[in-house]
């Protein structure tokens, strides 16, 4: 755990935290990717998408009412100020043990109060040898939100897709590391841009790379 800091707004403000996650197994979540809708806000289908808000009430997972994601483009000059709606997650993967996990160890991580409002994102970015895919499309940002959670479940015949921290958009990164299946990087998104590179493929066939992004509050109106 980085440096711990003293906030007004938040009961628990840590600066970023990376971790890897060896009790979640990423069996059983290869083929609800493989089955994502494409993001019908990126105009180079490259990236595919999925989205459900949930709240935690002790130990039990409880998936919230459909909604619409809202940034302003204060966080998201790309696709800020726009009404995006998103395919919800699919049933049949919410009630894996290790989907549950994943969020439980968001939620204890960043010590969420209980009855936490936390948004789940399933995001596919795919690459070819012809177009590189690019997961943060936005550029070095924030999400303006409280927690963000990246949850690295696969890479599949790619290079990049490095995430870089930062304090300040035009400074240096202060933390810049490749995710890979079971690692967990959260943020204070109060205190950090963040910014993943884009990815190639390494062979002539078609690249990927799967996350789960969690954020607390879930921007889910």
């Amino acid at each position: 755990m980085q440096k711990i800091l003293e906030s007004i707004n938040l009961d628990y403000a840590f600066m970023f935290t990376y971790k890897k996650v060896n009790s979640i197994s990423m069996e059983g979540f290869e083929e609800f990717f493989a089955d994502l809708p494409v993001d019908p806000y990126i105009k180079a289908k490259y990236r595919y998408r999925r989205l459900s808000r949930f709240m935690i009430s002790g130990e039990e997972l409880g998936k919230q009412p459909h909604g619409y994601l809202y940034q302003s483009k204060n966080y998201n000059p790309l696709v800020g100020d726009i009404k995006r709606e998103f395919a919800e997650i699919d049933d049949r993967l919410i009630v894996l043990d290790n989907f549950k996990k994943m969020i439980l160890a968001f939620c204890d991580s960043c010590k969420l109060h209980p009855e936490a409002d936390i948004g789940v994102h399933q995001i596919r970015t795919i690459c070819s040898p012809n177009n590189s895919g690019n997961p943060a499309p936005e550029g070095i940002h924030r999400d303006g939100t409280d927690f963000i959670g990246i949850f690295a479940v696969d890479r599949h015949n790619i290079q990049g897709g490095a995430t870089h921290l930062y304090t300040a958009k035009k400074q240096k990164p202060v933390f810049s590391k490749i995710l890979h299946p079971g690692d967990l990087l959260l943020v204070n998104d109060h205190e950090f841009f963040h910014f993943t590179t884009p990815i190639k493929p390494v062979s002539e066939e078609m690249g990927y790379r799967d996350v789960f992004v969690l954020t607390s509050p879930s921007l889910i109106h």
